[in-house]
């Protein structure tokens, strides 16, 4: 006498069906925000930074991650938002809008900067070496994240993520293989 088991197969019931859509939604979120702040900027030579004030208000708030792409000065116009050296050759920098271009006698561009939340433009124009680039995209809450995780802590963290999401595929494709052999042996013998 023998006995078959059957595997009962997916859960097809309405909580089966919720549990998945929400598994693969936030997947789907991770990898999003994985690709907006860590694989797009290096991949595009731009770099994310995290505002730290609220001089940017209500356009960049605190802990909004920016990425910030290399730009020519020299296309540069009011309006665009920067990030430029606070003091050239130094590594603090700042994030505000161009207000207006000037060349000076000499034909020099300036920039005059100020920040949304700000009555008045900043004390010092922005000459272009001290431009590191403009805003691309910015990303609400990330911030707080990237002040969080270093370097090593983010080449870590794709590691984990891309290998985990390989040992899911080979998990799947495993399930996948032994459920034909499952289906395979099931079957009646033709002859």
């Amino acid at each position: 006498m023998s006995h078959a088991v059957q595997d009962a197969g997916p859960d097809t019931s309405a909580w089966g069906w919720v549990k998945s859509i929400v598994s693969w939604l936030l997947l789907l979120v991770l990898v999003a925000i994985l690709a907006l702040t860590i694989v797009i900027p290096r991949l595009t030579g731009s770099t994310p930074y995290t505002v730290l004030t609220g001089s940017m208000v209500p356009t960049y708030p605190p802990g909004t991650l920016i990425v910030v792409k290399p730009h020519d000065p020299t296309a540069l116009t009011a309006g665009d938002a920067i990030t430029f050296q606070k003091e050239s050759g130094k590594p603090e920098v700042v994030t505000h809008r161009i207000t207006m271009v000037r060349k000076n006698s000499q034909g020099e561009t300036t920039f005059v900067t100020q920040g949304d939340a700000n009555p008045s433009p900043d004390t010092n124009p922005v000459v272009p070496e001290q431009v590191r680039g403009k805003v691309w995209y910015s990303v609400p809450y990330m911030g707080y994240v990237n002040s969080l995780i270093t370097g090593k802590q983010r080449a870590l963290m794709i590691t984990v993520v891309v290998g985990g999401l390989f040992l899911y595929a080979g998990w799947m494709f495993v399930g996948a293989f032994r459920e034909r052999s499952r289906d395979q042996s099931a079957s009646p013998d033709r002859m």
